[in-house]
């Protein structure tokens, strides 16, 4: 019995890279634990965010079955998929707190956005594998129209947060692929040029938490009253944190959205500045060690999407914990694998499935 387990369980282990997956499972650890506090310990909600690792871990387990070039020959449809749902969403989506982000199918609600934040670096790592014997400024000209096309509907919405997410991960890929230093300097420069037509777009709660962020004092029971909270949260914990289940700012019910968007704060609250270093040394293994997948890779576009994969990892942390401790304006991304939630657990897992399926092919002929 003990062998037939042990012979199962290689079966299990063998398409995932145990370095990446040890990581990632101390991360989700912490995560569990965080929430456990950050829930009031209700068991409930524990087990439901237990279902949605699970679902998580299947997901990863059978894309990393998958191989790289299989997986480039999905991108094409996904991305069409992706943007009509988006169009879908623009057209006949639910308006919930303001935002027209989830569209009815059948018996449940899904969130397009979702899916665009895969397969659009997947659409353009592909576009750019298939001419990459002969890449020209051309072909990075349509590969930002790949990325403009989500990345517009999804502001339409509008979803800051999702759309910051979307164009990072298409950036990493154009970085990655080749993109010249003086054109991102050129497009920084646009960039900067254009804030003050941008904020003339944007809606006023956004300029709002723009403005927030400059000095949250300004309106501390209003739009300044997250960061604040946040901020008194992180700082209370000190050295050492108070303990487990004792942080203060979110057992009093201070702390807003404890159990997802500031869910660093109860972390940095209960365990302190050694917990917190502790989490983002985490982080940053599990960023390093996708970036050394998409070194030892095989293909462009296995390169391409590991690297956009483990940076873009990267960019969902930076943003969350920059907007707990005040350094960036609050835009609603998750803490990966630590926020309460289903869907972002799930992408997240086809995410670092494409991963370990990049891995266990590194040593194939290519991406085909």
């Amino acid at each position: 019995m003990s062998e037939l387990l042990l012979r199962f369980g290689r079966f299990l282990m063998r398409p995932l890279d145990r370095q990446l997956l040890t990581l990632l499972g101390l991360l989700s650890l912490i995560g569990l634990i965080t929430l456990y506090s950050a829930i009031d310990e209700s068991l409930a909600r524990w087990s439901g965010q237990l279902l949605n690792f699970g679902a998580a871990l299947l997901c990863m387990w059978l894309v990393a079955q998958i191989s790289p070039a299989r997986i480039a020959s999905l991108a094409l449809p996904l991305y069409v998929i992706g943007v009509l749902l988006l169009v879908a969403v623009a057209v006949n989506g639910d308006v919930v707190n303001g935002a027209r982000r989830w569209l009815h199918i059948g018996v449940t609600r899904i969130q397009p956005s979702e899916l665009v934040k895969l397969a659009t670096p997947m659409m353009i790592a592909w576009y750019l594998h298939r001419h990459q014997h002969f890449l020209r400024p051309i072909h990075f000209i349509v590969a930002v129209v790949l990325l403009a096309v989500p990345l517009g509907l999804v502001l339409r919405q509008p979803d800051l947060g999702t759309a910051m997410l979307i164009g990072a991960a298409g950036f990493f890929v154009l970085f990655l692929a080749g993109l010249r230093y003086r054109v991102i300097s050129v497009l920084m420069v646009l960039g900067l040029a254009s804030l003050p037509v941008l904020w003339s777009f944007m809606h006023d709660y956004q300029r709002r938490r723009v403005l927030t962020l400059l000095d949250p004092s300004e309106d501390p029971l209003g739009a300044g009253y997250h960061t604040i909270q946040a901020m008194i949260a992180v700082g209370s914990g000190g050295i050492t944190g108070k303990g487990w289940t004792n942080g203060t700012q979110s057992h009093l019910d201070f702390l807003p959205e404890r159990h997802t968007d500031f869910i660093f704060a109860v972390f940095a609250e209960e365990f302190g500045m050694v917990g917190a270093a502790v989490m983002i040394g985490v982080i940053i293994a599990i960023v390093l060690r996708g970036l050394r997948i998409a070194s030892n890779a095989s293909g462009l576009f296995s390169r391409l999407m590991a690297g956009s994969l483990a940076l873009s990892f990267f960019t969902y942390a930076f943003v969350n914990i920059g907007m707990v401790i005040g350094v960036l304006p609050v835009v609603g991304v998750p803490l990966p694998l630590v926020s309460y939630g289903g869907t972002s657990l799930v992408t997240m897992g086809l995410g670092f499935g494409i991963l370990m399926s990049i891995h266990r092919h590194r040593g194939s002929l290519g991406d085909g």
